[in-house]
């Protein structure tokens, strides 16, 4: 007998994957959390039915969500994550040398230990001696925060459960306050296939509060439609005029340099969402 995994990501479309076997599930007091071994994308972190991150895949977004406003920023001495329990984010950002101190802010302390046990790649850099770990809720480490940080990553799941408030417009205010005089900020903000009216919604409630805002996007297979999007708000920092020393060799899969710009390069009912 075969077993099939499913995420429904519409009413009518849904991505499938052939699992070997289910390796964990926990209902948490936030959410259901499976860890599954699939056959095409190795172990995988779903959340809810949801897809969060394979071993296969996972660098793409990971990648995209740290290196993107780390080499836009000319200092980020400060950074933190909200969300991110998997650790593949703070793997990428302690690469970068002039981090001196990288916080996550992870509300559901049961992502990070079985991320630890069955995501050992992905969860590598939570004994780095720069990464301080918080199990605490993201939006309220925001709301108590003031001039902390230079960069802020908000890798949250998608806009249900306890992420929700982590696509309102009182949100990204609390991250402008929360950012140093020429902070910036980057948040996965789901796909234009679906979810086009929350892009625009996110884009437009980030345009009013930060003088520079732009979207990008990458290809993350098993997330839903592939094509994922990223919003970026800068006080400062503009990424399409990041100084070219600014770049420096660090180990990547799917970021580069010519990336970097080039991704800010939209197809056309993509860009419109901007509008």
């Amino acid at each position: 007998m075969e077993l099939w995994y499913t995420e429904k990501q519409t009413e009518n479309y849904g991505i499938t994957a052939k699992i070997k076997r289910s390796l964990a599930t926990e209902e948490t007091p936030y959410q259901k959390l499976d860890m599954l071994e699939t056959e095409e994308f190795g172990n995988m972190l779903t959340l809810d039915g949801m897809v969060m991150t394979t071993e296969r895949d996972e660098f793409v977004y990971h990648e995209m969500v740290a290196h993107v406003p780390l080499f836009t920023h000319p200092h980020p001495k400060h950074v933190l994550v909200v969300g991110g329990g998997d650790g593949g984010v703070i793997r990428e950002v302690v690469k970068h040398p002039e981090v001196e101190k990288v916080t996550l802010v992870e509300i559901d302390g049961s992502v990070i230990e079985h991320s630890k046990k069955f995501l050992p790649t992905i969860a590598s850099a939570f004994d780095d001696p720069k990464v301080e770990v918080i199990v605490g809720d993201g939006f309220m480490h925001i709301a108590e925060s003031r001039e902390a940080y230079d960069v802020i990553m908000v890798d949250s799941t998608e806009p249900v459960g306890p992420a929700v408030k982590l696509f309102e417009k009182g949100f990204y205010e609390g991250l402008s306050r929360a950012l140093k005089e020429d902070g910036l900020f980057i948040a996965q903000t789901d796909n234009p296939w679906f979810k086009a009216d929350l892009i625009r919604q996110v884009y437009s409630d980030v345009k009013e509060i930060f003088p520079i805002t732009r979207l990008y996007t990458a290809n993350v297979p098993t997330y839903p439609s592939g094509l994922w999007t990223f919003t970026m708000g800068s006080k400062k920092h503009d990424p399409l005029e990041v100084n070219e020393a600014r770049f420096h060799d660090i180990e990547t899969k799917y970021y580069t340099k010519a990336l970097h710009k080039a991704a800010f390069v939209l197809p056309k009912f993509v860009e419109d969402l901007t509008k």
